[in-house]
């Protein structure tokens, strides 16, 4: 699925797996389009881990947008179980972001991570306890501090 050329999705729903990925210049009108082809895509699964790959994504959002994309997460949220969100930002300034962004929402999710390393962030999924918690890691957790 394609919200627009830089925010794009791959849903497996058999494995209830989401991808989002966001390249170049992301702004948040981009963001909240793909929110709201989300909560409107019926082929969504009852359940949902998410791996969002900021690898690519170029801009860097205010805190104040951050806390919107938190709203829309929190709405998509009661449609939808969302189990775990995996983050994935390699640049510095974007994994700080993330770890606000991961503040913002993490009472509205089980589990939610940042990561700089997609191949760490898909482990965590798959097994949470495969990866040690911790900055030294690359992995922000406050409920690990």
């Amino acid at each position: 699925m394609q919200c627009s050329d830089r925010v794009t999705y791959r849903l497996d729903r058999s494995k209830g797996f989401i991808e989002t990925r966001c390249v170049g210049p992301v702004n948040l009108p981009d963001v909240m389009e793909h929110f709201a082809r989300l909560e409107a895509d019926a082929d969504l699964p009852e359940q949902l881990d998410v791996l969002l790959d900021l690898t690519e994504m170029t801009s860097v959002p205010e805190a104040g947008q951050l806390r919107q994309v938190a709203d829309a997460v929190g709405r998509l949220a009661a449609a939808v179980r969302l189990r775990a969100i995996a983050v994935v930002a390699s640049r510095d300034v974007l994994f700080g972001m993330s770890r606000v962004f991961e503040a913002f929402i993490d009472e509205r999710l089980e589990r939610v991570r940042v990561f700089r390393a997609a191949d760490d962030a898909r482990r965590w999924l798959a097994c949470p306890e495969a990866l040690a918690i911790g900055p030294e890691a690359g992995i922000f957790s406050p409920k690990a501090l």
